[in-house]
């Protein structure tokens, strides 16, 4: 795939931040915007070369790695949010400790590293931010509660930004991908991922691989010039919209 347009001009690379992006979904699609000619920084709790940290649960923390980030590349054109937790457990038996922490890096993270990003792009008059939720906040899941409400929250969070800030050519959507083959699955029970597979159209999770070009054609010029507020499903027929 050749580089796509952006603020620079068609053709031009863009700077990318993408959170989350040292594993998984979030690695995948760093990967491909670095393969079209893009600048990428990547944003993680893990340390790596290259990568600057961040704790996404954190106002403090996300101030800094944003600060950072700008300092390495300047202007943010677009904002890739795919850090995540995922951990397992029925309400009934939920501590509030957990629900608490999966709120806190799945939706309340969404907010902040947005919130960084959304003033520069407004003035530039172009962005695009790309927020990775799950077909769980559409369905829900057995086990997941806290995950599918933070998850639901990234879909109407994302809605309301779109609202407030497309007319300045700044396009919000998001991604909800099913199952995939990540470090963050490996976490949960095999009975969990058995009944998942049998309940798939494709009988198989997704990788990574598979869902990074979601995240390219959502920031695409002219392709993903008209996607406002939407919700793409690469999720091997888990949600039929």
């Amino acid at each position: 795939m050749t580089a796509v347009g952006g603020p620079r001009g068609a053709g031009s690379p863009r700077t990318v931040v993408v959170t989350g992006g040292a594993s998984g979904i979030g690695a995948a699609i760093a990967e491909g915007f670095k393969a079209q000619g893009d600048t990428v920084v990547v944003l993680d709790r893990a340390p790596g070369p290259g990568v600057i940290e961040v704790d996404v649960a954190r106002e403090d923390s996300v101030r800094s790695a944003f600060a950072s980030a700008r300092d390495r590349v300047g202007t943010i054109d677009i904002l890739v949010n795919s850090a995540g937790l995922l951990t397992e457990s029925p309400i009934e038996d939920m501590t509030l400790a957990m629900w608490s922490e999966t709120i806190s890096v799945d939706l309340t993270g969404v907010f902040l590293c947005c919130r960084e990003v959304v003033g520069p792009m407004r003035r530039q008059r172009w962005g695009r931010i790309i927020n990775i939720s799950s077909q769980l906040g559409i369905k829900g899941g057995t086990g997941l509660g806290h995950y599918s409400a933070a998850k639901a929250g990234v879909i109407g969070m994302t809605k309301a930004l779109a609202l407030e800030v497309s007319a300045d050519n700044v396009l919000a959507n998001c991604i909800a991908p099913g199952p995939i083959e990540t470090p963050l699955v490996d976490g949960i029970s095999e009975d969990w991922k058995v009944a998942k597979r049998a309940e798939l159209p494709l009988r198989r999770f997704g990788v990574p691989a598979e869902v990074a070009p979601t995240a390219l054609l959502l920031a695409s010029d002219p392709g993903g010039n008209l996607f406002v507020g939407q919700t793409l499903g690469p999720n091997s027929g888990d949600v039929m919209p």
